[in-house]
């Protein structure tokens, strides 16, 4: 009798908490960008762990310093739930972009899926700067006489290695030092650390 019950509800705890979900009724996301096809989910091994540099608990600081919940007054730090949800409704629909602001070699060795590679080296305060022109016109920035518009600019989402990197604080102020609006920027500060210790998926890039 004691096995029989005993096996009963190993069965049952499988069935109740075998998979890996988002949350208790998201299981994963699926979602369509530029044309392709794009999956959300968490590795399903619930022994997994991480054996990459996320993994390390303890960084010299500097230059590693902890970067505050919100870095940058009028800049709102979101979480994972959020990342979903606006990869959903923004990222999906052309109206947002997901910036990691690493430097390219990060960049390459994994990110969040969906995300573009915008290092924070590449931006300056500098407004004339035909880099930053660039940039700021590939963002959906418009020039208008003397200086920008920002009303067709897309939102942005900056995410870094974690909250111990300061790249996409970096990002972040050298965008609103150009004009780019406060209430178009999140940033994610959990960063890649986060998103991996959770166990979402990452897309490679060469």
């Amino acid at each position: 009798m004691y096995f029989k019950t005993a096996f009963v509800l190993s069965g049952l705890l499988t069935s109740c908490f075998g998979a890996v979900n988002i949350t208790s009724s998201m299981p994963s996301v699926e979602l369509t960008v530029n044309g392709e096809s794009v999956k959300i989910e968490r590795i399903q091994n619930s022994s997994n762990k991480l054996k990459n540099s996320y993994a390390k608990t303890s960084r010299p600081t500097p230059p590693f310093s902890l970067q505050p919940i919100e870095p940058i007054a009028g800049i709102t730090t979101i979480g994972e739930l959020e990342i979903i949800s606006f990869l959903q409704q923004n990222v999906a629909t052309n109206k947002g972009l997901l910036i990691d602001a690493r430097l390219q070699k990060w960049y390459q060795m994994g990110t969040i899926p969906t995300a573009i590679n915008l290092p924070f080296s590449m931006l300056s305060a500098n407004k004339t700067a035909p880099l930053n022109v660039k940039i700021l016109k590939l963002l959906g920035a418009n020039q208008s006489g003397g200086g920008w518009n920002f009303t067709n600019a897309q939102k942005l989402v900056i995410f870094d290695n974690g909250p111990w990197c300061n790249q996409g604080v970096l990002a972040m102020k050298s965008l609103i030092a150009l004009g780019y609006p406060k209430n178009k920027i999140l940033y994610y500060r959990g960063g890649m650390q986060y998103w991996q210790l959770l166990g979402f998926n990452m897309q490679m890039k060469k």
